[in-house]
């Protein structure tokens, strides 16, 4: 049996040469090969610019590396994002942070995970309230950093990690 990406070509080419036809006349061409008829005669001649393209239902290939990435990791790992509403001046946390979780786990069933990465979420933040960090980024990847790595050595998972700060 003939395995690959081009398996199926070489079955019908099989299949033509099993049929009685010149196995000269058949051509199994690579993807941007390109097979040149002038009505007598028929070769591959060369190549073009060639590839796979991806539709997103809306448009063709409008959909990039980094999007298919997130979707990939989405779809294997979910998705938290952590809600907190931050006073605009202090950058006290005056409500949260929330935890959101879609993908990842149901939160029913890991009510102790959740609780404890609200807990990680707030103490990071308090650190970077007692550092006077006041930079909304960096807060973020503070967070973020900290929650990865308390849900990945708790469930050996990486979900995408969204915190969202609501200014008040």
């Amino acid at each position: 049996p003939i395995h690959g990406e081009y398996s199926h070509l070489m079955q019908h080419k099989e299949l033509a040469e099993y049929m009685g036809m010149n196995p000269n006349h058949i051509f199994v061409c690579d993807i941007g090969q390109v097979l040149e008829l002038d009505g007598k005669s028929c070769k591959k001649n060369g190549t073009v610019p060639a590839g796979r393209v991806l539709v997103d239902g809306y448009g063709v290939g409008d959909v990039g590396n980094i999007v298919l990435r997130d979707r990939k990791l989405l779809s294997e790992s979910g998705l938290i994002i952590v809600v907190a509403a931050i006073e605009r001046e202090s950058r006290l946390v005056v409500a949260g942070p929330d935890i959101i979780s879609r993908g990842f786990v149901y939160v029913r069933e890991n009510e102790h995970l959740i609780e404890e990465a609200r807990n990680v979420a707030l103490e990071t933040l308090e650190k970077c309230q007692d550092r006077n960090i006041k930079d909304w980024n960096t807060m973020k990847s503070q967070v973020r950093d900290a929650l990865n790595s308390y849900i990945y050595e708790t469930t050996k998972r990486s979900p995408i990690i969204l915190p969202i700060f609501l200014e008040v």
